[in-house]
């Protein structure tokens, strides 16, 4: 049923006040959980709630003994706000669009640590879009695939690296790059001092091993089937230190090791048969919001990547 427009119109500064504060005391769970977030006292909030409901003559929200919760009204004013806020920002977004240089955020977020070279092409990238478009505020940050991918669909950021092997609807993806990633281990274990024809299936299905948390290619899968995965790590750091630790075997890329090869800290295990392609991808939404920016970087990545879109 639509909510009747009961606060008086047009809506007034300090309604969209009261109106943020509900929004983050409904995210947080609570007055005394937002009280960090919006800076002010769980009584301040308090007072602004009840002439936040005095206003518009609806009881939003339950607090006592039983905790906080929004009533039937509440959750239907709180989807409306949001819609609301992102009407806000679109229009904000537009405007922002409709100038000569190009304003605002741009956020570019990576599932997976790069290396060097990675890192040396995404510094060209970087480069090249703050001298073209010196009042862009440039974020690059790290999330999980999962995150990573809302946000863009949400146009939350604006384009993304990580591995394509699971494409979801409503994102582009443009291969990256791509390397072998090799089952390994490190100089504690007691495969190491062993040569690989005394490493056999039995031995490799029997050994603690590490799934790296996500889908992968095919010939992945398949190999992992073969293994006994008792533990689990995404980031290649985190993996390479329990690898390091002597107790697992587990795969990743040579680059990320090269070192601990050259040092005789870690060796391969049967690299001519147990590897698999890491598969990096360019991911942006279809048809994003901000289509001028997310353009700017595809072509930015285009260049330094020596990419064909």
């Amino acid at each position: 049923m639509p909510i009747p427009s009961i606060i008086p119109k047009p809506i007034t500064e300090y309604d969209l006040r009261l109106l943020r504060i509900f929004t983050s005391v409904v995210e947080h769970g609570g007055f005394a959980a937002a009280e960090k977030a919006l800076g002010i006292t769980r009584s301040t909030i308090s007072v602004h709630m009840s002439n936040l409901e005095t206003r518009m003559k609806l009881k939003l929200c339950l607090r006592g003994r039983g905790g906080f919760s929004l009533t039937e009204d509440g959750q239907l004013v709180y989807r409306a706000v949001i819609s609301l806020f992102d009407s806000l920002n679109d229009f904000s977004l537009l405007v922002a669009s409709l100038g000569k240089e190009l304003s605002g955020e741009l956020v570019i977020l990576c599932a997976d640590q790069l290396d060097k070279v990675k890192q040396s092409k995404l510094a060209q990238v970087i480069e090249n879009v703050a001298t073209s478009s010196p009042n862009l505020h440039i974020v690059l940050d790290g999330d999980s695939i999962e995150n990573i991918e809302k946000m863009l669909l949400k146009d939350k950021a604006h384009i993304a690296i990580f591995p394509g092997y699971q494409q979801v609807e409503g994102l582009n993806y443009v291969p990256l790059s791509s390397e072998p990633i090799f089952l390994c281990c490190a100089k504690k274990h007691p495969f190491f001092d062993r040569v690989d024809s005394q490493i056999n299936d039995h031995d490799l299905a029997t050994a603690a091993a590490i799934h790296p948390g996500i889908d992968i290619d095919p010939d992945g899968r398949q190999q992992l089937q073969q293994l006994n995965l008792s533990a689990r790590a995404y980031q290649f750091d985190t993996r390479k230190a329990m690898i390091l630790s002597g107790r697992y075997i587990g795969y990743l890329p040579q680059s990320y090791i090269q070192q601990e090869l050259n040092k005789g800290e870690v060796r391969l295990i049967h690299p001519s048969s147990r590897t698999y392609q890491f598969n990096l991808s360019l991911v942006n939404k279809k048809n994003p919001r901000e289509s001028n920016k997310v353009e700017l970087l595809r072509n930015a990545f285009a260049s330094a990547f020596s990419l064909s879109l």
